[in-house]
């Protein structure tokens, strides 16, 4: 893949969480061919945690970019004619447009989400929709994509979206590599229920995101509840509930998540057997595996290594 030209519009009121999500995804690294400029209407632009950020790049890097991504924001309208202009002009020129959060009201403001799905966070969609009655509002999603226009739902739903977009453009072994990096799960399926109203951890309990690590390095390995618990040196009970509150999902849901991810992985760049894959990834046979690709990505292990394979080894895809 050519060099790809990413510019990260942050408006005034950017939220720094949301810009930072694909700040980390797409900066520049050896292995990835993105180019990463912070954009912005002006140099200085206000957070809305009370602190400025310096932009590097303004308007004219946002039309010269391969892929736009509006991170989220507050106070949400009006905005610049100028900032709409350059989103609008983006688009028709060809450009991938993406939103975090409450970007959405930016590009749905530009005209660019006119006639598409749409999200964005569970507490502004009321006001969304209401506002932007030519977009038809997805509220039980993490994203959407409409081709070249892409959308997500709150916060850390960001996440999903750009290691979706890397998957898009890289394949699952370059997503797979930067969400083990993220300590995070290759793809997650599910809805905004997860996060509405998610109640916070309680302050001085340790993240579970060490566990989390540690099972992406042994996906092969039986996984139950109890043996997850035990590593995190805490009760089932109390590790189910702290692990959906840091996640938004269940610890099985984000196994089989995290395998199917490490399947496709395989698929693309090994000639192991579907029998030896399903092994590896942890999902025992190649019958499960078929049930589980049928059900998450409405195709079969051996249609998707058709589609999707590079050049391939015989050395099984890397741990």
């Amino acid at each position: 893949m050519a060099l790809h030209r990413v510019a990260v519009l942050a408006l005034d009121g950017v939220t720094p969480l949301d810009l930072a999500i694909p700040a980390q995804i797409f900066n520049a690294r050896p292995e990835t061919p993105y180019e990463m400029t912070l954009c912005a209407l002006d140099a200085r632009v206000a957070t809305s945690a009370g602190f400025a950020l310096v932009a590097d790049g303004g308007l004219d890097e946002v039309r010269a970019a391969d892929t736009v991504i509006v991170p989220g924001f507050e106070p949400l309208l009006p905005l610049p004619d100028a900032v709409l202009d350059a989103l609008a002009e983006a688009r028709d020129g060809g450009r991938r447009v993406v939103s975090i959060c409450t970007g959405a009201f930016a590009l749905a403001a530009a005209g660019v989400l006119d006639g598409l799905h749409a999200t964005t966070h569970w507490k502004h969609i009321d006001e969304f929709e209401r506002a932007f009655p030519a977009v038809t509002v997805d509220r039980d999603v993490l994203y959407v994509d409409e081709g070249e226009v892409l959308t997500s739902a709150g916060v850390c739903c960001g996440i999903d979206l750009c290691l979706h977009i890397v998957r898009r453009d890289l394949g699952a072994e370059a997503a797979n590599q930067l969400a083990r990096g993220l300590v995070a799960a290759p793809h997650r399926d599910g809805g905004q229920a997860q996060y509405v109203p998610a109640p916070v951890a309680v302050a001085g309990e340790a993240s579970l995101s060490g566990t989390r690590g540690w099972a992406l390095q042994r996906l092969g390995e039986p996984l139950t509840l109890r043996v997850l618990a035990r590593h995190a040196g805490v009760s089932q009970r109390t590790f189910m509930r702290r692990f959906t509150e840091e996640t938004g999902t269940t610890p099985l849901q984000w196994l089989l998540n995290a395998r199917l991810g490490r399947a496709r992985e395989m698929l693309e760049t090994t000639k192991l057997s579907v029998d030896q894959v399903a092994r590896d990834c942890g999902l025992g046979t190649a019958t499960n595996l078929r049930l589980h690709f049928r059900r998450a990505l409405d195709t079969t292990p051996t249609a998707y290594r058709r589609t999707f394979a590079r050049s391939t080894s015989d050395s099984p895809a890397p741990r």
